[in-house]
């Protein structure tokens, strides 16, 4: 929401010295304010859930998700929540200059802090830079060119850019519905139709973008998580010249193996293909899963051995044993090959969520701008009410995104390196669907609360004053 709002301060044309923009800026920012209150407290609980219901996980790769995250928290954070105090309250205490500048910082502190977070993210679904230490069991980041490895990691770089630009487009939408439902109860219409144009420029550009990172990501699915792709596309049996399926039943040929390979003919292995064993592009042959679980439990039986040994001989053959199988030892934890298969139909149909809402949204955003520029917005009530809608469907559409990217990436916490089952604290069922539910009604009140709190703010309106212009 933020993008969209114009500063009272110093600027060029029309914003000078208006105190319109400035009563503009107020209101978008006291909305924005609101989310990112109740940001700040749903988002603090999951740095306590690593060590509660995730202890395994955090003992085992804390050394590489942690630098991130704590990166993020000292950097990032403290960057954004400083500034963002000048911002909201700092109107009549400090200059314009450095309002705005505050302003611009708060924005850039919450994308620096996004780049972190998703660095973490990044690194589970593609574990680079990574070193296992047998004496501490840990996965850990050994020098200085891993740490950049993780940092520079392709896929937390595409997942940046896919998040952030979305983020774009549920502010643009946000702003455009909000703005839509002034026009339709013709109340504070000069704003709403500025409000509205801004709105629909921003998330126009963002939907754009999203397209371009969109299809990065999907490259690197294709490379580092075959199987993801493959359920995204309920693929079972792959090839070359891949189709790309809209809906089942209807398909377009090649497709997929442009999008994923960007080859008209590039080879798209599918589920059964995986889990056989197939040879990649690059004429690499990718070893069949059962084959890779009977390596894992190789590294794991070599572990065990080098940790139970004091004769050196011993020790070191266990260690080359183990040095030799050890990308493969999370396989090892798996009961039979079908486990690394995730749920087809909810990835399948999440993937189809997304891209057909974004789609919608996208057009929605368009004619917005057209009703603009033809003078339009009073006559086309359906736009208005389409844009109210979409405000939303923006967020099941970016949920859905996040279905394919956490749920596609299954049985996995960090991807081919350590699974669900292992990463797990040593809790009861009970336990964790006592936490779950609790939670879950946490979650739901801060959710009524922050829409109650929202739908008065917005039922107040600005506090306006007419712009000069008008």
């Amino acid at each position: 929401m933020a993008v969209c709002t114009a500063h009272p301060g110093p600027g060029p044309g029309e914003v000078k010295g208006d105190p319109f923009w400035k009563k503009t800026a107020q209101f978008w920012i006291k909305l924005f304010a609101i989310n990112f209150a109740v940001g700040i407290a749903t988002g603090i609980i999951l740095e306590f859930e690593f060590g509660t219901n995730w202890s395994n996980y955090s003992w085992f790769v804390g050394d590489m998700f942690g630098a991130p995250l704590a990166i993020e928290g000292i950097l990032a954070f403290f960057m954004e929540a400083t500034f963002f105090a000048v911002m909201f309250f700092g109107w009549e205490k400090v200059s314009p200059k450095f309002h705005l500048t505050s302003t611009w910082l708060t924005g850039i502190g919450a994308t620096i802090s996004a780049y972190w977070i998703l660095v973490a993210n990044g690194w589970m679904q593609n574990p680079v830079g990574t070193t296992f230490n047998p004496d501490t069991v840990r996965s850990e980041m050994a020098s200085a060119a891993a740490f950049w490895e993780v940092v520079t990691n392709p896929v937390a770089v595409s997942k940046f850019c896919h998040s952030v630009t979305s983020g774009w487009v549920t502010g643009g939408v946000f702003v455009v519905g909000v703005s839509a439902w002034y026009l339709l109860k013709n109340r504070h219409v000069e704003f709403a139709r500025k409000s509205l144009l801004i709105g629909a420029i921003v998330g126009l550009v963002g939907s754009g973008a999203v397209m371009l990172s969109g299809d990065s990501s999907g490259v690197h699915a294709a490379e580092f998580q075959p199987m993801k792709l493959a359920a995204a596309e309920g693929l079972e049996d792959g090839g070359n010249g891949a189709a790309f399926t809209i809906v089942p039943g209807v398909k377009i040929p090649h497709m997929l193996s442009l999008l994923a390979t960007h080859d008209w003919n590039g080879y798209v292995p599918g589920i059964n293909d995986i889990l056989r064993g197939y040879t990649d592009n690059e004429g690499n042959v990718i070893p069949s899963v059962a084959e890779k679980m009977s390596m894992g439990r190789t590294a794991l039986d070599a572990l065990a051995v080098y940790r139970s040994t004091e004769d050196p001989a011993v020790k070191a053959e266990a260690l080359e044993v183990l040095n030799a199988n050890v990308q493969y030892m999370g396989y090892g934890h798996l009961s039979k090959p079908e486990d690394v298969v995730p749920p087809v139909g909810i990835v399948f149909w999440a993937f189809r969520f997304m891209i057909g809402l974004g789609m919608l949204i996208a057009l929605v955003l368009l004619l917005c701008l057209y009703a603009v520029w033809k003078d339009k917005l009073g006559s086309w009530k359906w736009l208005l009410w389409a844009s109210i809608i979409c405000i939303p469907l923006v967020y099941i559409c970016g949920q859905s995104g996040w279905v394919v990217a956490e749920v596609g990436r299954q049985p996995w916490t960090i991807q081919g390196l350590l699974p669900v089952n292992v990463a797990i604290s040593s809790l009861s069922a009970a336990a964790v669907k006592t936490t779950f539910f609790v939670f879950l009604g946490v979650f739901a009140m801060f959710l009524i609360i922050e829409i109650r709190i929202l739908i008065r703010a917005i039922a107040k309106g600005p506090e306006l004053v007419e712009p000069k212009d008008a």
